[in-house]
């Protein structure tokens, strides 16, 4: 069985619609982990303070075959069309362990 990650760098205000249009395309969970960051556009100020928007990276471990309907589902949910609003990328991973009381047989398979 082979695993890629998805990972999402969204608005906090679209992460939970995130994560619920993923769980229907097939993902079965999601980490989040709070974020800021700096982009191409430089953050505005207000009296000498930054106001920066926080960001949620949302990352999603998911068996191959279903990684591209979960990616598409990410893309649309993000509304990543609109400037600003988010950005996801997918990556191959060599191993994975973990998973062995999550996965019905994968214990049999792969171990």
């Amino acid at each position: 069985m082979r695993f890629k990650l998805i990972v999402a760098i969204v608005r906090t205000n679209l992460t939970d619609r995130i994560v619920a249009a993923a769980k229907k395309a097939g993902a079965t969970g999601a980490t989040l982990i709070p974020a800021r960051g700096t982009g191409i556009h430089e953050a505005r100020t207000f009296f000498g303070l930054s106001l920066e928007t926080q960001r949620d990276v949302v990352m999603f471990l998911l068996e191959e075959p279903i990684c591209q309907a979960v990616l598409d589902t990410v893309r649309e949910a993000g509304e990543f069309h609109k400037p600003g609003t988010g950005i996801a990328f997918l990556l191959d991973l060599d191993q994975v362990v973990g998973l062995e009381s999550q996965l019905p047989g994968y214990r049999e398979e792969h171990c």
